[in-house]
């Protein structure tokens, strides 16, 4: 008897505040390089370990995520953490999702400045029997992990949310460093104005 295709899911948590074409072409090229069947986008409710950025509401960062991927059939949102609430820990959230998805392999894609701090993840030993992390090569500098961390080169980008954050309170408009709706969007809404 023939075994069952297993699905590949890409994960790319974050704070997404606001999301820009860096996310977007994170997880696109992702999905082809690797063959994805589709990466889910996943805002945070709480994330641990942001201290003293200002997050904006989750509404807000999620219409932003659904603005921006509107057209892309490789990207969809997973909201279980901002349904949630509260802190997110990546091992609870990918817990809940390899039980609610048996027949999925996870992989889990961050960019190459968090690879140093895995060791501080919460359950990282655990985490990784739940995910295969992807790491987004966005530097020329050179990584190393003690985890197994599989490699994607991408070009370099120089877009952040924190340097979009402050164009929008400087009055600039970020015209091609992300999707027009979501500026449309974030005027509208009069976001990161202070701050």
């Amino acid at each position: 008897m023939e075994q069952a295709k297993r699905n590949k899911i890409g994960i790319l948590g974050g704070n997404f505040n606001p999301v820009h074409f860096t996310h977007l072409m994170m997880a696109d090229q992702v999905a082809q390089r690797l063959e994805l069947d589709k990466v889910w986008l996943m805002p945070e409710a709480l994330p641990p370990h942001i201290d003293d950025k200002k997050t904006i509401s989750a509404e807000h960062r999620v219409k932003m995520l659904e603005l921006a991927i509107a057209d892309s059939p490789r990207l969809s949102l997973e909201l279980g953490e901002v349904a949630r609430g509260g802190k997110s820990y990546t091992y609870d959230t990918m817990k809940h999702l390899t039980q609610a998805y048996p027949d999925t392999d996870f992989y889990f894609i961050i960019g190459s400045d968090m690879v140093e701090y895995l060791p501080k993840w919460y359950k990282i030993d655990a985490l990784l029997d739940l995910v295969q992390f992807v790491a987004v090569q966005r530097s020329t500098e050179a990584i190393e992990s003690l985890y197994p961390v599989q490699w994607v080169d991408l070009p370099l980008s120089f877009a952040s949310s924190t340097s979009l954050r402050k164009m929008f309170k400087d009055g600039i408009e970020p015209v091609y460093l992300m999707p027009q709706s979501v500026i449309d969007y974030i005027k509208k809404n009069k976001l990161y104005l202070e701050g």
